[in-house]
């Protein structure tokens, strides 16, 4: 097979490895309203410091195709566009965009240390959070300082766990995934 096709195959393999670990991390639900904790982030997170940019978004379209076709793979067993369109939909979307981020500063640099990829990863996740909060004040018709501390104090402690989680198992088997 020529090295572009096997490529691009591996890509794919990976992305939905990683998409489907996402919708792994999402059956594991702490249940906070407005938005359950969940271990997406770490998946999200992991796969931006382990694919690279272009594989990490498509392993979060992959996992986000998933739910819209009607797989129970959103946190708490949901699907569907309502779940797009609703509260925490713009978190979903940020996933996509927060991959991309941590991949393309993850890539920046050959061997990238802990400092690095812990950039990586706090870049990128602020990026899921503004778009899950954009979504959430439109949606949930809440003012920013509202949805700030329904969308994203909450999740502080444990997204500090996921991202050093994220950071640890990526650099320790980033050098193992071949694209």
């Amino acid at each position: 097979m020529p090295k572009a096709k096997s490529n691009r195959l591996r890509q794919m393999v990976y992305a939905s490895m990683f998409g489907a670990l996402t919708a792994v991390g999402s059956l594991i639900v702490i249940p906070v309203q407005p938005v359950p904790i969940t271990l997406q982030t770490m998946f999200t997170s992991l796969a931006g410091v382990m694919l690279g940019g272009y594989t990490a978004a498509l392993s979060q379209v992959v996992y986000v195709l998933l739910g819209l076709i009607g797989l129970p793979v959103f946190a708490g067993g949901k699907a569907g566009l309502g779940t797009l369109f609703g509260p925490s939909g713009g978190y979903l979307i940020g996933f996509i965009a927060g991959a991309y981020i941590i991949g393309k500063i993850a890539e920046q640099k050959e061997k990238p240390g802990l400092a690095w990829i812990g950039l990586a990863l706090v870049v990128g996740n602020a990026v899921i959070y503004v778009f899950g909060i954009t979504q959430l004040t439109i949606v949930a018709h809440l003012p920013w300082m509202q949805a700030l501390m329904l969308g994203f104090v909450p999740f502080l402690a444990g997204d500090v766990l996921k991202l050093a989680a994220a950071a640890w198992l990526g650099l320790k088997f980033r050098n193992h995934v071949k694209l």
